[in-house]
């Protein structure tokens, strides 16, 4: 790849019409490549068009909670209360 297909990380973010940060964070874990040029941080513009996004949202943790889910939880669920405190002698 040439020179010229060297862009920044901010047109980077105004081609794809996310953040920088964003952008800084896809070169941080590796899925865009990225070299240090004249003092910057550049990202080749062939591979920012032709990022495609793995999956949308958030690949890890539990679910969110949804707005018409109002059933209470269930012990599955893992949300067990603790036991109610007996009073010692002394209160």
């Amino acid at each position: 790849m040439e020179d010229l297909d060297l862009i920044t990380q901010k047109d980077a973010a105004e081609l794809r019409g996310v953040s920088v940060a964003s952008i800084n964070d896809l070169v941080r874990r590796g899925r865009l490549r990225s070299i240090e040029r004249f003092g910057r941080r550049l990202v080749y513009r062939s591979e920012v068009a032709a990022f495609e996004p793995s999956r949308g949202g958030w690949t890890k943790g539990r679910p969110r909670k949804t707005q018409d889910s109002k059933e209470p939880p269930t012990e599955a669920s893992g949300s067990k209360k603790k036991p109610a405190r007996k009073k010692s002698a002394k209160e």
